[in-house]
């Protein structure tokens, strides 16, 4: 994940800062502060700014003056309680913002979680960098035969040869097109003073969707799990998984007993239709059954079979 002399000094800077304040501050997220966490080859997930922990849940689903109880097992209980029972309201009293480096194509399929406040960097207006990504040979995959929008076997020699060639070869050409199309270095001046550059608005979109982009990404809390129960799911494009993953290392350092229901009850929790519930109990008193018996489509009854362990 290079970072140029100028971000690393930005960076030192800001983490060199600190401040006094009567707002809860949480230290294990403190520790990462402006820190960028490594995502793919160049990308990478850092927060910049936090507002609530814990106790900020509680105090809103109790609407108290103070902060928490003095027992942590009431407040853990409490937070288990409204996670177990989809109460948001008061998750989303917290709020947090990440800068996010990321390919292009990843970004188009992150924008579709609508609820939170975006900032891109604007290639109309700066250049892009020449930075794009690159699969590692383990993530290149023929399409699923089962899936549409799954991957299958892996590539193996002279395919993945080739695809990782074609990948690179295209990435560079397109960059050294868009610069001879801009016409103008990094200081914005003519590369050539005896012609015009195209636009950047222009210029930019011959770029391939593997290049990188920023932007900053401000969400609430109970927004944030749910984009993580999405993208950190292990059937999630991989690209998009691995930050949801940073992320989710995040959650844990920023609201742990929040991390743990989350985990509990939506990671690692499953949810019943009537009719799976009624198969459930069916099978629990011993009764055969089978998908045609039990009422559920046979995707349904594939579904259950592998969330009880039975398939």
């Amino acid at each position: 994940m290079p970072l140029d002399e100028g971000q690393k000094r930005e960076i030192a800077e800001a983490r060199g800062q600190s401040a006094t304040t009567r707002r809860p501050t949480v230290p294990a997220l403190e520790e990462i502060l402006f820190e960028p966490l490594p995502v793919l080859d160049h990308g990478f997930v850092r927060v910049v700014d936090y507002m609530g922990d814990d106790a900020a849940v509680v105090q809103a689903a109790r609407v108290s003056y103070g902060r928490g109880t003095k027992r942590v097992s009431e407040d853990k209980g409490l937070i288990n309680y409204l996670m177990r029972h989809r109460h948001t309201t008061p998750f989303e009293m917290c709020e947090i913002k990440f800068h996010v480096k990321l390919p292009i194509f990843v970004a188009r399929q992150w924008i579709r979680h609508r609820t939170a406040n975006v900032n891109e960097y604007s290639a109309r207006y700066s250049i892009l960098d020449n930075e794009f990504y690159l699969p590692a040979r383990a993530q290149l995959a023929a399409q699923s035969a089962v899936n549409r929008q799954g991957r299958g076997e892996v590539l193996e020699g002279a395919d993945a040869d080739r695809v990782l060639d074609l990948l690179k070869r295209d990435s560079e050409q397109a960059y050294a097109d868009y610069a001879w199309m801009l016409n103008e270095d990094e200081k914005g001046e003519a590369a050539d003073p005896a012609r015009s550059g195209l636009a950047r608005e222009l210029a930019r979109m011959n770029l391939t969707l593997n290049f990188y982009t920023q932007w900053y990404w401000k969400t609430d809390l109970f927004n944030l799990m749910h984009f993580l129960s999405l993208r950190a799911d292990s059937h999630a494009q991989y690209e998009i998984r691995v930050y949801a993953e940073a992320m989710l290392d995040v959650l844990k350092r920023w609201v742990p007993m929040t991390h743990d229901a989350f985990v509990d009850y939506r990671m690692g929790g499953y949810s019943l239709s009537a009719k799976a519930l009624a198969a459930v109990k069916l099978m629990i008193d011993g009764k055969p059954l089978d998908q045609k018996a039990s009422g559920l489509s046979a995707r349904e009854w594939r579904e259950l079979m592998a969330a009880l362990g039975r398939e």
